[in-house]
């Protein structure tokens, strides 16, 4: 099971690297092996920083090349003659660093963030070197980096957790949107099961979503090379296949209506309104799931009173609430619902308008920007509502297609040996078409309403997401750093294997 914590982003503390002079850049070069350490650099970028390595990196106009680290200083006359482009990098970070240190007498220290669980770990890599890494109070007004759960780093794929295996493949959904604040909720398990759903109504098909799932599954096994860097993300693809096939069980659709499988649940041609109010029915809960998460964001950002009349905090929920109530006097009839939801939609607009006008200048511009601004709010509302009707007008428009192809597939089948072999071209190739044209629409299409009508609720700003200064160590000597590169890996052997930090 998942841990309770990874429904926030990794905790982290500020840190000071302290050691003495003459000890630093050990230090230094261990944090960079160990890779889960963000330095501050100095903000001026002045002569003290940018160092003798990065001119002459600048003077040899190489190819942009992957920095590495000398464990001990290198010659750079040396580095310079021998085209060493990926060493001089990797020096010239180090000058960053060692040109931001703050010095008292024989001591040098630098400032930065470093996760929570790392501390010990990078507290005893660096005391070997005569280091020591300082846990600091976190300034005030100051947030730290965002680390989501999903990127941090843990065991080799074959010995992580299944559910952190999955999670690693929702983060991208996530980070594509921007990266999340650090008081802020983490959704991407919840974002990543909302978006799968999504995308398994629109492209209900079983026989579609096996090929999607048996397409995560080459993935899984580095199939194409082509598609490797994709392979992270395997269960997502899985995830979408699956939600697929059952959706398409639902709906008695395998490759169309083949009639291998029987209607569970409902026909989609054949009931569009029903499966329009479904649709819309399961947006209204998710934008209600949305203003929960909202609400606590914005108590976890700025207190009580941020929560309270935020339009996508309190203010915003019980004009949520209200509109959805009096829809149920219009739905129903009854004209209690529309008394209370009117009483309920008015509080939060009253709660939200006083929140908006805080932000103003004030006076009748300020009354007339508050009124345009609530009456967005109400409109948005319900245009929210009504996007989430696109999970039922795609999934007709993938039903029909299906429909299309096998209509064609049985007129041609009945005439004779010509009419089968076009009969199986025409399925072959609808299928195909239909599978590519509505994978991407339906992939596109859920990743919108993820966004505009459910991310737009949780989020009022963003974070600066964790850069910890990672580079690979070349562990050699002195005299071997100066005659050239050699065939030695890069990593010493103390180093374990982990996963880097994004």
């Amino acid at each position: 099971m998942l841990r309770a914590e990874s429904a926030i982003p990794v905790r982290m503390r500020r840190v000071a690297v302290v050691a003495p002079e003459q000890a630093l850049r050990e230090s230094l070069v261990r944090i960079a092996e160990a890779g889960c350490v963000e330095i501050d650099l100095a903000d001026d970028g002045g002569p003290d920083v940018r160092g003798p390595a990065a001119r002459r990196l600048q003077r040899l106009r190489a190819e942009p090349a992957q920095p590495v680290l000398s464990e001990v200083p290198p010659d750079l006359e040396t580095l310079e003659r021998e085209g060493r482009a990926d060493l001089l990098a990797g020096e010239a970070q180090m000058e960053e660093r060692l040109g931001s240190a703050i010095r008292r007498g024989a001591v040098a220290a630098l400032a930065g963030w470093c996760p929570e669980a790392e501390l010990g770990t990078t507290t005893a890599r660096i005391a070997g070197a005569g280091g020591a890494l300082v846990p600091l109070r976190t300034p005030r007004g100051v947030d730290p980096p965002t680390l989501l759960a999903g990127a941090a780093s843990a065991p080799p794929a074959h010995q992580a957790h299944p559910a952190t295996t999955v999670r690693r493949s929702f983060t991208p959904l996530v980070t594509t949107y921007g990266t999340v604040p650090y008081a802020d909720l983490d959704p991407t398990m919840a974002a990543g099961i909302v978006y799968v759903v999504m995308f398994g109504l629109m492209f209900g098909d079983a026989g579609h979503g096996l090929l999607l799932v048996a397409f995560a599954l080459l993935l899984r096994a580095g199939r194409p090379r082509r598609a490797a860097t994709l392979r992270p993300l395997w269960p997502f693809v899985a995830g979408a296949g699956l939600a697929a096939t059952l959706a398409g069980v639902a709906y008695g659709e395998f490759f169309g209506p083949t009639g291998v499988l029987p209607v569970l649940w409902l026909e989609p041609l054949d009931e569009p309104m029903r499966l329009l109010a479904t649709a819309v029915a399961f947006g209204a809960v998710l934008l209600a799931v949305a203003y929960a998460a909202g609400i606590t964001n914005r108590w976890r950002e700025g207190g009580p009173a941020t929560a309270l009349y935020a339009t996508t905090g309190v203010a915003g929920a019980m004009l949520y609430l209200g509109l959805a109530v009096v829809a149920g006097y219009v739905w129903l009839g009854r004209a209690a619902y529309g008394v209370v939801g009117g009483v309920i939609a008015v509080a939060g607009l009253v709660l939200a308008g006083a929140g908006l006008h805080s932000t103003t200048a004030g006076g009748p511009g300020g009354a007339v920007q508050t009124g345009i601004q609530l009456f967005d709010a109400v409109v948005r509302i319900g245009s929210n509502v009504v996007s989430f009707a696109r999970l039922a007008a795609f999934g007709l428009t993938h039903a029909a297609l299906g429909s299309i192809v096998w209509d064609g597939t049985t007129a041609l089948a009945g005439r004779g040996p010509v009419g089968v072999a076009a009969a199986a071209l025409v399925f072959l190739l609808g299928n195909a078409l239909a599978f590519s044209l509505e994978a991407l629409v339906a992939g596109v299409q859920a990743l919108r309403l993820e966004f505009y009508e459910l991310f737009s609720r949780l989020f009022e700003g963003e974070g600066r997401p964790f850069r910890p200064w990672h580079l690979p160590v070349q562990h050699r000597t002195p005299s071997a750093v100066a005659a050239g590169p050699p065939a030695a890996h890069v990593a010493g052997p103390h180093t374990p294997a982990r996963e880097e930090y994004p």
